[in-house]
C-alpha cells in the first residue's frame, strides 16, 4: 500500500506508456492529426497512466461530431509551417528517418486510456505528476482507455476552432508576463529542483515538472533529461505541445540547459485558464523526436475545465469568432456599398453636366432665334424709359395700342418673362393710360430680372388666368433686348450652374424618396415574415408548442405537448425523442424524456437544454421509452428553428423542372409558382436552379447574362445549354437543334407530350453529364411529370443518388395518365392547396399514394402585388392609409372606364370566362350587384368563342341599361388588373373548384374584400367573417372575408348581400377589415417554410 500511494506523489516522469493525440488547428495545420511510434529506453518517462484495461464510453459532448480521416504517414503541422516528422525512436536510436519509413498509428478518442488494473503503477514505471490529486482528475486518469498500437493508421480529425486555436505558435511564457507571479523563494525552489532532479535521475524518469500541481494561470516549468532521451546528441533540443488534446493554443519553446546534475535541460510554460491538459513532444528542430515511445507526453492540470465544458467554451468562441466575422463582413459590405455609392455619384454628377450643357446649347439656339426679334424700342408702338438698363432696374414701358388687338379693352396687362420664357410667366403688371404722349399710349413699371439678356412679354386685357384677348406679335410675342445686361458667356456659365445644381437637387430628392420607400417596403416585409414565422410556430398550438416560442440556443426550452390530438391520445405515458439539426447533431439523439403533466392541465411537458451550435430542434413523441407507438407529425417530424446558434443549417440544392417560368414563359399560374417558389426558398439560404426548354417566344429582355455553356448529345440530337438569370435565379435553357421548341408557342402543338417528354428526358440527361448532384428534383403538373418516372428508371441508380422527386399537381384536369405515373414514382407529391388535396383523394391517381401527398397553399409575389410600390395606381397605399389609396383608385377606375364618380360599392371580377370559375354565378351576381345599387367591373377573356360571344352580348345589353354602373373588358389588361384590384370595394370569385387560387390573394394584398365559393384553395384562405371565426383562430389569422356553398344564386346571394349590406351599414367597420386583410401575409413566406419541411421529409425517408 505504501508503495502505491508513493507513485501517486512521484514526479510526472515515470510511466511507461502514454497516450498521444494530436489534434490540430485546422486552419493553421493541414488537417491532420497523427501518431509517431517508437521507443527509446525501456525507463521511458510518461504523463499519464496507460496500462491495459476496460475502455469506456466516451462522453457526450455537445459540440458536432467529428468525421474522421485516415492518412497514413501525415504529421502535424504547426501554424507558420509543418511540424516536422517524429521517427520511432526505438527503431533509429535517436538518428532522422524518411517519411517512407515512419510507421503510423490510429488513436482512438483522447479519453480512450487503458484503466490500470490498481494503483500500483510501479511494475508499469508509470508516475503521475503532482502530489495532490483532486478526486476527479484521479478518476479521469484511471478511466483512461487504450492505445492503439504501433503500425495502424494514422487518425486526423476534421473539426474548426476558435481564433484563439488558429493564432500561430508563440512563447507561452509571453502570456504569463500578463498574470500577477507569485513570490518564489528562490533557495526553497534550488532545493526542490535538485531533489526532483537527482530523484528522477536515480530512477531513470526522463522529465519532470515544476511545480508538481499543474494549475491553470500558473507557469510552470518542464524538465528534460536529454542524456536519457532520443535527443542525447543534440545540441538544440525544443517543446512542441499543445493544450486539450491538441487541439488549442499550439506552442514551440526551446529549452536551455541547467545547473543541476545530470544532462538537465528545461523551458517555461504558462498554462491557460481553459487548459484541462497539455500534451507534448520534444525535438531537435529538425526531424527527430522524443514522443515516449509515439505516445507523447500527457500532463493533467488540476482544474474545473473539463473536456465537456472545453466543448462549450470552443463553441462559445465559435460563436464570438463568426459575430466578429460578420462584423468585419458587414464593415467590408459597407465600405464596398459607400465605393458604388460614390461611383453612381460621379456617374450621375457626369450625367447632370452633360444634361445641364445640352440644355444650354438648346437655350442658346432658341434664344437666338428670339434675339433676332428683340430691340430695345419699335418706333410707334413700344418704348423704354430710360433706355439704358440692366438686370434689377426699374424701367417704364409704353405701349401704343392703336390699331393693336387689344384697342377696344378696357384693361391692359403686361404678361412677361426673360430670356425667351426660361421660367414661364413671372411678370405682371397692370398698365395705365397717358395723355402725354400722342396716340393711344399706356405704362407701366418693370423691374427687370437680374439674370435678364432678353425681356419677353404679350399684352392682355386682363392679368393671368382671366384674360380672353391678348396682342402676341402676330404670334412671335414681343422681345426686348437688355442693353447692359452681363456678359453673354458670363450669363451662359451661370446658367449651366444654375441648371446643373436644379438636376442634382432633383436627382437627390428622387433618390431620397425611393431610398425611404424602399427601407420601409423591406421593413414591412421583415415584420410581415416575422408575423408569419411567428404564426407558422403556434400553428400546432393545439398539439406543440414551446417556452420561449422562439427557441435561442444555449438556452433551455420547455417543450409543451397535448396528445389527445394525436395518434397517443389516452396513453398512460409519453415520451419525449429530440435532437437537433435535421438530427445530425453531433452528440447524437437526446436520452429519451419522459414527459409529465403542466400546470394548465391539457398537455403535458419537459425541459430541453439548446446546445449552442444548433440550428433547428428536431423530436417526437412515443408511447413508452423502448418505442411502441409515434406521433411523428405523419412522417414529417416536428421541427422549430433555432436563433442565434452558431452553426448554420447546410443549404440544400433544389433543382426545378418545368415547361413556364414568369414573367419570360408564362401561360398560366403555373410559371408564376415555378419562380415565386424558387425566390422564396432561394431567400432561405438554399441554392435553387430551374431548367427550361429554350422557346423562341421567350421574352428575353427579362433574361440577364445570358450565355452559352455547352452542347451535349442525347437521343441523336445536339441540344445546347445556355445559361443565365431571371429574377436573380439561376435558369438553364435547353435548345434541342430539332427545332422541337422553335414553334412559336409553349403549348397548342399537336405533339405537346412529346416535345415535354423529350425535354424532361434531355433536362436529367444535362444534370448527369454536368456532374450536377440536386438534392431536390420538383416537376410540375402532366407536362414535366415524366421527371418522376425517367429518374427512377434511368438515373437513380446512374449518378444521381443523391436527389429526391417531388411532384406538385396544379390541376387534374388535365394529363391525367401522366399524372398518375409520376405521383407514384415520385418521393413526395403535392397539390397547391389542402382542400383542394382532400377533394381529389379519391381519384385513382391519388388513392393508392395518400401517405406522401400533401396540400401546400401558393402564394403570392410580394415585389409584383404591391400597392405601396403599384406603379398602376394613383396613390401608394398600405394598411395604414388604405381608405385613402383605395378611394383614390376608385376614382381613377371609374374615370378610366366612364363609370360615374361617385361614391357607390363598387365589385371587380378578374377571371378567365370558363365554366371552372363559374360563368352563371357571374352573370347572377353582375345583375345583383346593380339591383343593389353598386358598380361592376369585369376584366377577362373566354377561350371558348360561345362564351365570348356571350359576355360580348350582356356587355352590350348593360352598356345600354346601366352604361354609369357597369363595365366588361372582355380581354386581359395587366395594368388595368391592378387599378381594379386596388379600387374595387369586394372580389368576386365564385369558381365551381379552384386548386389554390391567387385573385382572392391578391385582392387582400390590395384591401378588397374576396367574395368566394367555398371550395379548395378558396376555402383554405378567405374565412367568412360570420360563420368561421373558430376555423381561422384555428389557422392562426383572422376573419377574412364573405363565403359561400352551393352552385346557384341563392348561395352567391348569400354571401354577396351580406358583402354589400357591410359597406352600407357598417363602414366604419368595413374599413378595419380592409386594412386587417392588408395586414395578413399571403406571401410565399409560408408556403417556402412548408415546401423545405417537405424537401427535408423527402431525404429523410
Amino acid at each position: 500500500m505504501e508503495t502505491a500511494l508513493l507513485q501517486l506523489n512521484r514526479p510526472l516522469c515515470s510511466r511507461g506508456k502514454m497516450d498521444l493525440k494530436l489534434r490540430p488547428n485546422m486552419a493553421a495545420f493541414s488537417q491532420q492529426t497523427v501518431q509517431f511510434n517508437g521507443a527509446t529506453r525501456s525507463r521511458v518517462f510518461t504523463c499519464a497512466s496507460s496500462s491495459s484495461g476496460p475502455r469506456r464510453k466516451p462522453k457526450r459532448s455537445i459540440a458536432p461530431k467529428i468525421r474522421d480521416i485516415y492518412v497514413k504517414g501525415a504529421a502535424p503541422v504547426s501554424p507558420q509551417e509543418e511540424i516536422e516528422e517524429k521517427p520511432s525512436q526505438a527503431s533509429n536510436n535517436g538518428k532522422s528517418r524518411t517519411e517512407d519509413e515512419m510507421e503510423p498509428s490510429i488513436y482512438e478518442e483522447e479519453d480512450r486510456i487503458e484503466k490500470p488494473d490498481s494503483l500500483s503503477f510501479l511494475d508499469k514505471q508509470t508516475v503521475h505528476v503532482g502530489s495532490k490529486l483532486s478526486k476527479k482528475d484521479k478518476k479521469h486518469i484511471m478511466e483512461s482507455s487504450e492505445v492503439k498500437s504501433a503500425g495502424d493508421d494514422v487518425r486526423i480529425e476534421e473539426t474548426w476552432y476558435t481564433e484563439n486555436s488558429m493564432q500561430e505558435e508563440k512563447p507561452i511564457v509571453e502570456e504569463a508576463a500578463t498574470e500577477e507571479k507569485p513570490k518564489i523563494d528562490p533557495e526553497e525552489y534550488r532545493r526542490r529542483v535538485l531533489i526532483l532532479a537527482e530523484e528522477n535521475v536515480r530512477k531513470g524518469n526522463i522529465c519532470f515538472v515544476y511545480p508538481e500541481n499543474v494549475e491553470p494561470n500558473q507557469e510552470i516549468e518542464i524538465f528534460l533529461n536529454r542524456s536519457d532521451s532520443a535527443l542525447r546528441d543534440k545540441p538544440d533540443v525544443q517543446i512542441k505541445g499543445a493544450f486539450n488534446g491538441w487541439r488549442w493554443k499550439f506552442f514551440t519553446e526551446r529549452l536551455h540547459k541547467t545547473e543541476f546534475n545530470g544532462d538537465w535541460w528545461s523551458c517555461k510554460l504558462f498554462v491557460p485558464k481553459q487548459a484541462y491538459r497539455i500534451d507534448f513532444v520534444f525535438f531537435d528542430g529538425g526531424n527527430v523526436y522524443e514522443n515516449n515511445n509515439s505516445r507523447d507526453f500527457l500532463l493533467y492540470v488540476q482544474n474545473d475545465m473539463d473536456e465537456s465544458s472545453f466543448e462549450e467554451f470552443l463553441v462559445e468562441e465559435k460563436k464570438r469568432e463568426l459575430e466578429r466575422i460578420a462584423q468585419e463582413q458587414a464593415e467590408r459590405e459597407r465600405a464596398e456599398e459607400e465605393k458604388r455609392r460614390r461611383e453612381r455619384e460621379e456617374e450621375a454628377r457626369n450625367a447632370d453636366l452633360a444634361q445641364a450643357k445640352a440644355e444650354v446649347e438648346r437655350k442658346k439656339e432658341v434664344l437666338s432665334r428670339a434675339v433676332q426679334l428683340a430691340g430695345t424700342s419699335s418706333s410707334g408702338l413700344l418704348e423704354f424709359e430710360p433706355t439704358g438698363f440692366r438686370g434689377g432696374d426699374r424701367v417704364r414701358l409704353f405701349y401704343n395700342r392703336s390699331t393693336r388687338p387689344l384697342e377696344h379693352a378696357q384693361n391692359i396687362w403686361l404678361h412677361g418673362g426673360y430670356n425667351n420664357w426660361c421660367d414661364g410667366l413671372s411678370l405682371a403688371e397692370k398698365l395705365v393710360k397717358t395723355d402725354k404722349r400722342d396716340g393711344d399710349w399706356w405704362y407701366t413699371d418693370v423691374v427687370i430680372p437680374e439674370k435678364a439678356l432678353i425681356l419677353d412679354w404679350v399684352f392682355a386685357d386682363g392679368p393671368p388666368q382671366e384674360a380672353r384677348n391678348y396682342d402676341n406679335n402676330n404670334f412671335q410675342d414681343f422681345h426686348a433686348i437688355v442693353p447692359n445686361s452681363i456678359s453673354e458667356e458670363q450669363f451662359w456659365l451661370e446658367e449651366e450652374v444654375r441648371i446643373f445644381k436644379r438636376l442634382q437637387q432633383e436627382r437627390k430628392s428622387k433618390e431620397e424618396a425611393a431610398q425611404r420607400k424602399a427601407e420601409r417596403t423591406a421593413r414591412m416585409k421583415a415584420e410581415m415574415k416575422e408575423r408569419t414565422m411567428r404564426a407558422f410556430l403556434l400553428s400546432q398550438k393545439h398539439i406543440v408548442y414551446t417556452d420561449p416560442l422562439e427557441v435561442k440556443a444555449g438556452s433551455t426550452v420547455t417543450v409543451f405537448y397535448n396528445p389527445s390530438n394525436t395518434v397517443l391520445n389516452g396513453k398512460r405515458e409519453v415520451w419525449f425523442r429530440g435532437s437537433f439539426n435535421r438530427w445530425t447533431h453531433g452528440s447524437g439523439p437526446l436520452p429519451p424524456q419522459k414527459m409529465f403533466t403542466a400546470e394548465n392541465g391539457t398537455h403535458l411537458k419537459t425541459s430541453v437544454k439548446v446546445p449552442l451550435d444548433a440550428y433547428m430542434m428536431d423530436f417526437v413523441f412515443s408511447e413508452r421509452e423502448d418505442g411502441g407507438i409515434y406521433d411523428n407529425r405523419n412522417g414529417m417530424d416536428y421541427h422549430i428553428p433555432v436563433l442565434g446558434g452558431v452553426a448554420k443549417e447546410p443549404p440544400m440544392h433544389i433543382v426545378h423542372i418545368a415547361v413556364e417560368m414568369a414573367p419570360i414563359a408564362k401561360v398560366g399560374g403555373l410559371g408564376d409558382v415555378v419562380t415565386s417558389l424558387s425566390r422564396a426558398v432561394q431567400d432561405l439560404g438554399h441554392n435553387v436552379e430551374i431548367i427550361l426548354p429554350k422557346y423562341d417566344c421567350i421574352n428575353f429582355d427579362h433574361v440577364q447574362d445570358l450565355q452559352f455553356q455547352r452542347s451535349f448529345e442525347w437521343g441523336s440530337t445536339e441540344i445546347k445549354v445556355w445559361l443565365g438569370k431571371v429574377e436573380g435565379l439561376p435558369v438553364y435553357f435547353l435548345e434541342p437543334q430539332n427545332g422541337m421548341f422553335s414553334v412559336g408557342c409553349v403549348y397548342g402543338r399537336g405533339n405537346d407530350g412529346d416535345r415535354f417528354g423529350f425535354f424532361c428526358h434531355a433536362a436529367l440527361e444535362f444534370l448527369l453529364q454536368s456532374g450536377s448532384c440536386p438534392d431536390i428534383l420538383h416537376c410540375h403538373d402532366w407536362s414535366s411529370a415524366p421527371v418522376a418516372w425517367l429518374f427512377k428508371e434511368h438515373y437513380m441508380h446512374y449518378g444521381l443518388s443523391n436527389a429526391k422527386v417531388i411532384f406538385t399537381i396544379h390541376n387534374l384536369e388535365f394529363g391525367i395518365h401522366q399524372i398518375s405515373k409520376a405521383v407514384s414514382s415520385a418521393d413526395k407529391a403535392t397539390t397547391v392547396s389542402q382542400t383542394y388535396s382532400r377533394e381529389v383523394s379519391g381519384n385513382p391517381a391519388i388513392a393508392p399514394h395518400l401517405y406522401k401527398f400533401h396540400g401546400i397553399v401558393n402564394g403570392i409575389d410580394l415585389d409584383i402585388w404591391d400597392p405601396y410600390s403599384d406603379n398602376f395606381i394613383p396613390v401608394p397605399y398600405t394598411s395604414e392609409n388604405v381608405e385613402e389609396g383605395k378611394k383614390a383608385a376608385k376614382i381613377a377606375l371609374q374615370k378610366k372606364l366612364g363609370l360615374r364618380v361617385a361614391d357607390y360599392p363598387l365589385v371587380g371580377i378578374i377571371t378567365r370566362l370558363t365554366v371552372q370559375k363559374g360563368i352563371h354565378l357571374i352573370k347572377h351576381a353582375i345583375w345583383r350587384t346593380l339591383e343593389r345599387n353598386g358598380q361592376v367591373v369585369l376584366l377577362g377573356s373566354a377561350p371558348d368563342p360561345r362564351i365570348q360571344n356571350d359576355f360580348v352580348n350582356l356587355g352590350n345589353q348593360l352598356h345600354s341599361s346601366h352604361a354609369d354602373r357597369a363595365r366588361l373588358c372582355l380581354t386581359y389588361d395587366e395594368p388595368l388588373s391592378h387599378l381594379i384590384y386596388a379600387g374595387a370595394d369586394f372580389i368576386l370569385v365564385p369558381s365551381i373548384f379552384e386548386p389554390c387560387g391567387l385573385t382572392q390573394l391578391i385582392a387582400m394584398r390590395y384591401g378588397s374584400i374576396p367574395v368566394v365559393r367555398r371550395t379548395g384553395g378558396l376555402y383554405d384562405t378567405v374565412f367568412d367573417v360570420d360563420n368561421d371565426k373558430e376555423r381561422a383562430q384555428a389557422a392562426g389569422i383572422e376573419p377574412n372575408g364573405f363565403n359561400f356553398e352551393g352552385a346557384d344564386a341563392a348561395g352567391v346571394d348569400y354571401a354577396l348581400n351580406r358583402a354589400l349590406s357591410t359597406w352600407y351599414d357598417a363602414r366604419d367597420w368595413f374599413n378595419s377589415l380592409c386594412k386587417r386583410v392588408m395586414e395578413q401575409d399571403w406571401s410565399w413566406n409560408r408556403p417556402a417554410l412548408d415546401y423545405m419541411e417537405l424537401y427535408h421529409s423527402a431525404r429523410k425517408n
